[in-house]
């Protein structure tokens, strides 16, 4: 079996090249000292590089709770509910860049992180999850607060285990962080006994680590680089499909070098808002189910698809056999599971993508070098066109209340592009994904491929704490804010300003776009009696004062600048601004679920006119 050096306790968590490192917060070498498994666990986080640790104690994870007192370096953030903690270090791994970690006691404790776990699986995001277990004698006989989290949690982990043996409690943390920032990045668990927190040990923290399936060796292949090169400086119509995988790699430089080079259009995915900027005038915007007309269109008609660290997933797709149906496809991932599960592949690149872009550039310039620039002319007139003729907007509404377009518009506008953003699941996600002007990654925190509901407030706290100097937006719907909103009371109490803008449409405004569109306007189970008419249940303002933040409200489109400045202007707790708007507002473009993306319709009842002679 190859072995693979371990780094240096502080750069043990650091991910491939490519990757950024977690800050420092190395703790001294204790190699060979006697302590107890629980010590084991404190001592094992400060070697692995963690700062701040979110969780919940319990039972089962109580011995640990003990010496988490006495770390100097761990930052503990005791959350409302172990769900807000998974959340929280998806945020925190989201805005850094470092793993995040989250700890939750057994039973209850540990299901209630299954639902960030999962997401953060989805979502590529590096997340190191600790539980604690009953005794070791105890599992298997149903004993109080026992579940087997292990097992339930095998199919949505990058790595899971089990540790009733506290000598194996520092390797089981050193491979964790290794695990979940290596290759392609992903959650790991790691369940450990109560008896082997409470048993002592002799501390040793592993020199090597011995985990060659983890161990993302494949560089990109030359051959297939050079391939990918050729048909770039060749195609007519090509165009850069870009996937959260760039800014997992940390490769947004390398896109934006092989952007300006090749000269073809690009659209970013949710998952890749930022990874280039909106301002680039070769960024067209998001393709998909709510993506630009162009970008859509642009994908249609390709020659040449340039897929970077994406899935084709459905919501970009559409129906997926009628996708890109003239494009020849190259995908490059890091994980090459990804590589022709969904659509079929003519030029396989399996690779970091940093490293990727590295072999690319040069090798797309010396083919231009060689056989000149492509002409794109007459591509770029046509999706100049489509851009212009169907760019996003929106109208006013028929009820005299806001528009939350317009809201999340001022939003971005008014804050600026070195915030960072987070968002809930639903209409106010898309149109915050859409109106946003997103200049620099790490920059757009979503729940792209689970979509949980209430993701946004505990994943900005978790961005707060990771950039405690950028200023941190929720937009957050008022039924998403609803499932989470009590990480508020953590906020407050540990001095974390996160803002949190409600879009209030007093409805579960997703599923009442779909009923409105599909179920004949049959409006079963959807109004939340939040905002609209003499209800208010509950009053946004009053709940957002009770849990120790400034709460504001906006009702009227004179309100909304001036709203939003006195939020930014508050900087020492937490913001709760409630936007009352207009329920009928319907988030557009859109693409029917299982539909072509060929039928997109600009607004309700109106499709583009494509230009056929761009498909010969």
């Amino acid at each position: 079996m190859a072995q693979v050096r371990a780094p240096k306790p502080s750069a043990l968590a650091t991910p491939q090249a490519g990757r950024t490192a977690p800050a420092g917060g190395t703790a001294p070498a204790t190699t060979g000292q006697e302590m107890t498994g629980a010590q084991a666990i404190i001592k094992s986080l400060e070697m692995a590089g963690a700062t701040d640790v979110f969780g919940l104690p319990g039972g089962a994870i109580l011995p640990t709770y003990d010496p988490l007192m006495d770390s100097t370096t761990l930052r503990h953030i005791l959350v409302r509910h172990e769900q807000g903690a998974g959340h929280a270090a998806q945020g925190y791994a989201h805005a850094t860049g470092k793993p995040g970690v989250c700890i939750a006691t057994s039973g209850p404790g540990a299901t209630n992180l299954v639902t960030p776990i999962a997401d953060a699986n989805m979502d590529s995001i590096p997340m190191v999850a600790i539980t604690g277990q009953v005794a070791a004698s105890l599992i298997g006989t149903d004993g109080f607060q026992e579940a087997d989290i292990v097992g339930i949690t095998q199919p949505i982990t990058k790595h899971n285990v089990l540790v009733t043996d506290p000598q194996e409690i520092p390797q089981a943390i050193a491979e964790a962080f290794y695990i979940a920032t290596h290759g392609r990045p992903g959650p790991v668990l790691v369940d450990i006994a109560k008896s082997a927190q409470q048993a002592t040990m002799n501390f040793q923290w592993p020199e090597r680590i011995e985990l060659p399936g983890f161990n993302s060796g494949a560089r990109p292949h030359a051959k297939t680089v050079q391939e990918a090169a050729r048909l770039l400086a060749t195609a007519r119509r090509p165009v850069l499909y870009v996937g959260g995988g760039v800014i997992r790699s940390g490769a947004s430089a390398g896109l934006r070098k092989l952007t300006d080079l090749s000269g073809a259009a690009v659209v970013t995915t949710l998952m890749a808002r930022g990874a280039l900027p909106d301002s680039h005038p070769q960024h067209l915007g998001m393709p998909g189910m709510h993506g630009t007309v162009a970008a859509v269109a642009a994908l249609q008609k390709a020659d040449l698809v340039v897929a970077l660290g994406a899935r084709f997933d459905d919501r970009v797709t559409g129906k997926l056999s009628s996708f890109a149906p003239h494009a020849t496809i190259v995908h490059a991932d890091i994980d090459p599971a990804e590589i022709g599960k969904n659509r079929a592949v003519d030029v396989p690149i399996v690779g970091d993508l940093k490293e990727v872009f590295e072999a690319l550039v040069p090798a797309l310039a010396a083919e231009h070098q060689q056989h000149g620039k492509p002409d794109l002319e007459a591509w770029w007139a046509q999706l100049d066109d489509w851009r212009s003729t169907y760019g996003l907007g929106f109208t006013r509404t028929d009820d005299g209340l806001s528009s939350p377009q317009h809201v999340i518009q001022r939003l971005g506008e008014i804050s600026g592009p070195d915030s960072i953003f987070t968002s809930g699941v639903g209409q106010h996600q898309m149109w915050a994904s859409q109106f946003i002007k997103y200049e620099r990654p790490n920059s757009w925190i979503n729940s792209g491929g689970l979509g949980t509901m209430g993701f946004s407030v505990p994943a900005a706290m978790g961005a707060k704490v990771g950039e405690p100097d950028r200023t941190v937006w929720a937009i957050d719907g008022d039924g998403c804010f609803q499932m989470t909103n009590q990480e508020l009371v953590t906020c407050a109490i540990n001095e974390i300003p996160i803002k949190v803008a409600i879009i209030n449409n007093s409805s579960l405004g997703m599923v009442r776009q779909w009923q409105t569109l599909f179920y004949n306007e049959r409006y079963s189970n959807t109004d939340l009696h939040t905002g609209h008419g003499t209800q208010r249940i509950p009053d946004f303002v009053k709940l957002g004062e009770a849990m120790g933040c400034v709460g504001l409200r906006c009702e009227s489109d004179a309100d909304v600048d001036a709203t939003i400045k006195r939020a930014m202007e508050i900087d020492d707790q937490p913001v709760v601004v409630d936007f009352t708007v207009s329920r009928d507002a319907m988030v557009w473009p859109m693409v029917a679920a299982g539909t072509s993306n060929d039928e997109i319709q600009y607004a309700r009842g109106i499709a583009p006119e494509w230009d056929r002679g761009e498909e010969e």
